[in-house]
Formats: C-alpha cells, sequence, structure tokens
C-alpha cells in the first residue's frame, strides 16, 4: 500500500470516474486502475463498483477512502512540520478569541499580522473561554486571546493589557451628561448583562460585586435580561431598556470625544461614562500549551497585538 495508491482512490471516490480522476493525478487511466486493482488484491475488498455510466464506492470502500484522506492530510503535515522548522512564522497559527475580544480587536489584528507577518496566516476560532480551553488542551488551536481569570490549566501565559470598563447609558438618562460614575450609582439601575456562560458577565459581577449582591433584590438592581452579544446589549441600552458595563476596546471610535459626532444608527443613542477614581478592569492575556515549540510564532503574535491602536487600556509586557 503506497499514498500514491491511496491518493488515487480518494480521487475516484470525488470524481466517480476513472478517466477524470486520472486526469486529476495527472496519470494515464491504465496507470490509475492497475494501481486500484492492486490495492483491491491487496486489501481483499472491492472498492468501487463499476458499471458503464458511472462508479460508486462500496459501503466498505467509504470507510477506507474516508481513512485515505486522513493519511493523506496527515502525511502533507508533515512537511508543513519540516517547513515550520525551517521558519517557525512559515505556516499557519491557529487563535483563539472569546466573544467579548475577538469583534473589537481582531479586524486591527488581522491587519498587522498581515503587514508583519504575511507568510503566517491567522485561523480564527471564537468562542467561551470553556471551550478555548478544552480546544488547547486537544491541539485544535495553538493559542488563545482570553481574559483572567479561568482555571489553571498548566498553560504558558503572557499578560497583553489591562482593559477598564465603561457604563454604556442611553443618550436619555439622567447619566449620560456625567463625567464620571460610581458603580455604587448602579444600585438602583437596571442592569443588562450577556448570558451565563460569557465570561464578561462573571468579571462584571466579580469587579461590582454589588451587581451579585443586589440583581435578585427588587430594592437593588430591577433585573436581568440576557443577550446574546455585547453589541445586542448595546442596541437593548439605545432602546432604554437599562445600562450595562462593556470593555473600553468595544467602545466606538469617537464615542469618548467632548462632543461625539452625530450617528445614525443605534451608537447615537448610547453615551459611555468612565468610572470615578480606580475603574473596574479585566485583564486580557495570551495563552497556549508549553508543548507548543513555534515561540517565534507566539513572538510574533505578541507584537503584532501591541502595534494595534488599544485606545484606552494598559499596555503590559
Amino acid at each position: 500500500m503506497t499514498l500514491t495508491e491511496l491518493k488515487y482512490i480518494v480521487a475516484v471516490a470525488r470524481e466517480k470516474h476513472f478517466g477524470k480522476a486520472a486526469e486529476a493525478c495527472y496519470v494515464s487511466q491504465p496507470t490509475l486502475s492497475v494501481a486500484i486493482k492492486k490495492l483491491e488484491e491487496e486489501l481483499e475488498v472491492k472498492l468501487f463498483e463499476r458499471s458503464a455510466n458511472e462508479v460508486t464506492v462500496t459501503p466498505l470502500g467509504e470507510d477506507i477512502v474516508r481513512q485515505a484522506q486522513s493519511v493523506l492530510e496527515q502525511a502533507a503535515s508533515i512537511k508543513e512540520i519540516a517547513k515550520r522548522g525551517k521558519d517557525p512564522l512559515a505556516g499557519p497559527l491557529k487563535l483563539g478569541v472569546i466573544y467579548t475580544i475577538g469583534p473589537y480587536l481582531l479586524p486591527d489584528l488581522v491587519r498587522q499580522a498581515i503587514d508583519r507577518n504575511p507568510q503566517m496566516p491567522l485561523m480564527l476560532q471564537e468562542n467561551f473561554t470553556v471551550r478555548l480551553l478544552e480546544m488547547l488542551r486537544t491541539g485544535e488551536i495553538d493559542c488563545a486571546i482570553m481574559a483572567e481569570p479561568f482555571p489553571d490549566t498548566g498553560l504558558a501565559m503572557a499578560p497583553l493589557y489591562d482593559e477598564p470598563f465603561l457604563a454604556a447609558v442611553p443618550a436619555s438618562h439622567a447619566f449620560a451628561a456625567r463625567k464620571t460614575i460610581t458603580s455604587q450609582e448602579l444600585k438602583s439601575e437596571t442592569m443588562l448583562l450577556l448570558g451565563t456562560g460569557h465570561c464578561f458577565r462573571d468579571h462584571v459581577l466579580e469587579v461590582c460585586p454589588e451587581f451579585a449582591r443586589f440583581s435578585s433584590n427588587a430594592e437593588g438592581i430591577r433585573k436581568s435580561f440576557e443577550g446574546s452579544s455585547l453589541e445586542t446589549i448595546k442596541h437593548m441600552v439605545a432602546a432604554g431598556m437599562g445600562v450595562t458595563l462593556v470593555p473600553r476596546l468595544s467602545v466606538p471610535k469617537g464615542a469618548m470625544d467632548a462632543k461625539p459626532k452625530r450617528r445614525s444608527d443605534d451608537e447615537a443613542y448610547v453615551r459611555y461614562v468612565p468610572f470615578d477614581g480606580d475603574p473596574p478592569t479585566r485583564r486580557v492575556v495570551l495563552a497556549w500549551r508549553r508543548s507548543f515549540t513555534r515561540y517565534e510564532a507566539i513572538a510574533a503574535l505578541r507584537n503584532s497585538i501591541y502595534a494595534c491602536e488599544l485606545p484606552g487600556v494598559i499596555r503590559l509586557s
């Protein structure tokens, strides 16, 4: 059994035609047919049903073709590994990002990565922290941008930045004209929170424990709405349904100006108010498996992140 023979059976299964499969493999049809017959004899199974008009894969042949495809993919990865050994920046880097970071960091990060390391495209995956940790463990992704805290899983980590939270309130709210606000003042407001599973919900409840303390108390925060994303929550704020907290990078450009420009979308109806004194913050980190050997790729990714604009955050080294 050879990789060439496996390549032939995968091609026949895909093309459903011996002539087209031979053409796709750049060999003559007799050469391909002889090789497949040899493989069938070696395995003592029939892989294909041949008729005058079409070729179909036998039920057992489907399993073998599927495994052959996997073997060919694994074989191809050997060349990629060798290539990375010569240049650790060559080849894709599989990066995971949590939902409350991805939409705000990735547009700038992808541009920076393309400019700096075009030979290392980013394969992106957005998900919850728990799922990204599992994907790191199984090797589905190489590294992940997440916010602390999360369970200690023996990962290598590098801090990226500390990101403050701001209050997002309807433009018609009394707080909208304020320069700063305190978390104590939010107790009596209807607080809109992300749904269970979003780590940002936990971050908000952790850094502002009064939210947790009063969330089920009619005298404190009266209700807790659950939205699927920060952007959905912002639309609810714009509609006057309550207030929320947002990370600094999610604030639209220019919204913190003394006289923000009038906009036609929902952001025209949302104001972002900083906290008085030391604001609640979250620490954003880059995590990867300790067994991951492309250290230069991790360093290049960090440099691309630091090259991003990152307004309002405290960069960490």
